[in-house]
């Protein structure tokens, strides 16, 4: 297990934030097998357990998924940063040296829907919630994750490489790792701008954080 100190469930959701700066030490198979484990026992509707991780570690197919999803990733990156303006910062900076590194990281997920019916709007429902258990379950092994996106930039590619069926989605890519960094306190809107009390738009005088601050 990854040197880590136990985590309080109600700590670990409070601080636990995206990381994508790694080292390049590996993510041990008996944590990696523990981390999955608590994912899958996310709930889902109808208890199907839709959820399926593709894991990439070293085999010669992941290397190959994460160089496509390397330059994916770059192109994601720069389109984002010209449309939104981003300057020199240090969010900017974590950003550029995670797609530079990308196919160093230790472990990289394909989270996917193993569908039954034809695509709507509801089935993320059914893998989301076993994403963020396996984040969870990272940070309470020492480890740290991000949830990404822009695996879908070459998505027909990774298909092919993989061998991924045509009914199975790809709903999220989660990059995992040993942290450069820590997790810790989050910068998140105070509770009483994201919660409404009776209907729409209307302050609720009793949302405060647990220490009874507006945060």
């Amino acid at each position: 297990m990854n040197s880590s100190a136990p985590v309080d469930l109600l700590e670990g959701l409070a601080t636990t934030r995206s990381i994508r700066r790694y080292t390049d030490d590996p993510v041990e198979v008996s944590d990696l097998r523990s981390i999955l484990w608590h994912a899958g026992r996310a709930p889902s509707g109808s208890n199907r357990q839709p959820f399926r991780f593709l894991v990439l570690r070293d085999g010669a197919a992941a290397r190959e998924a994460k160089s496509l999803l390397g330059e994916a990733f770059r192109a994601g990156w720069n389109a984002k940063r010209e449309a939104d303006g981003y300057r020199p910062s240090r969010f900017a900076d974590s950003m550029q040296r995670y797609v530079d590194r990308f196919e160093r990281i230790p472990v990289v997920i394909l989270v996917c829907l193993d569908r039954y019916r034809a695509p709507n709007p509801m089935e993320g429902a059914s893998v989301y919630p076993a994403c963020q258990n396996l984040l969870l379950a990272a940070r309470a092994h020492g480890y740290g994750g991000a949830l990404t996106m822009w695996h879908l930039g070459v998505e027909d590619e990774l298909r092919r490489l993989l061998v991924i069926p045509e009914h199975v989605g790809l709903s999220a890519c989660i990059t995992l790792g040993v942290p450069e960094g820590r997790h810790g306190p989050l910068r998140r809107k105070p509770l009483g701008e994201v919660v409404f009390d009776d209907r729409w738009g209307e302050p609720a005088a009793w949302a405060e954080g647990p220490d009874g601050s507006a945060r």
